[in-house]
């Protein structure tokens, strides 16, 4: 298992994700829970951005303030599950640019199969924060991070609200240099690659399609 993983354990995330597992939690509450927990990764996710100092005045006096350095970082939802994690980053960094990757987990091999690539441009020299619920085989984490790298990316974080044993081996072994952020590692995968205990599929408990 990789060693680069943040277990974000804040009281109010464990709380809102034990929500979020239970059966019985409706598609509304499920998409607000989600969307607030997104919120709070994110702050983890941003603990180390780079600051510079701006002048400025306040309604007192002027004074050295601190401001984020940099270009605008990139957020990349993997669809269609991965916009719900997407809308809580974005209320916490609503300047971000968005980009969309669409992958299918083929039902036979549980392969990450692409049907949808749409990123920013000059993505080298920003911090791209890829974004999907659950981190179960890795193999659509690994294809998203392959296609973001593709395009330029080298300051990459990947950030989920599950994570399983098996997927966290697979997605450090082919991205070691990519840091994981998660609100819980479960125990392990169940034969059709869904995790364990987890939560179900989360994108049929965020949109209500089953």
């Amino acid at each position: 298992m990789s060693e680069n993983v943040t277990v974000v354990d804040h009281p109010l995330v464990q709380h809102k994700l034990a929500l979020m597992r239970r059966k019985q939690t409706r598609t509304a509450e499920f998409r607000l829970l989600l969307r607030e927990i997104s919120l709070l990764l994110g702050y983890e996710v941003t603990r180390d951005l780079p600051l510079t100092t701006v002048e400025i005045e306040t309604p007192m006096t002027e004074m050295t303030a601190p401001q984020i350095e940099g270009k605008k970082m990139v957020l990349v939802s993997i669809l269609r599950a991965g916009n719900g994690l997407l809308e809580g980053m974005l209320d916490l960094i609503p300047s971000a640019r968005v980009g969309h990757i669409g992958l299918y987990r083929d039902p036979e091999t549980l392969v990450a199969v692409e049907y949808y690539f749409k990123v920013p441009r000059d993505l080298s020299d920003r911090l791209v924060i890829v974004v999907d619920p659950m981190l179960a085989t890795g193999n659509s984490a690994v294809a998203a991070v392959d296609r973001i790298k593709e395009e330029g990316a080298t300051n990459v974080k990947f950030v989920c609200l599950l994570a399983a044993p098996e997927g966290l081996e697979a997605f450090g072994e082919a991205h070691p240099d990519v840091r994981i952020y998660t609100a819980a590692i479960d125990d392990h995968l169940d034969q059709h690659g869904y995790i364990v205990p987890g939560l179900g599929d989360a994108g049929d408990r965020l949109y209500g399609t089953k």
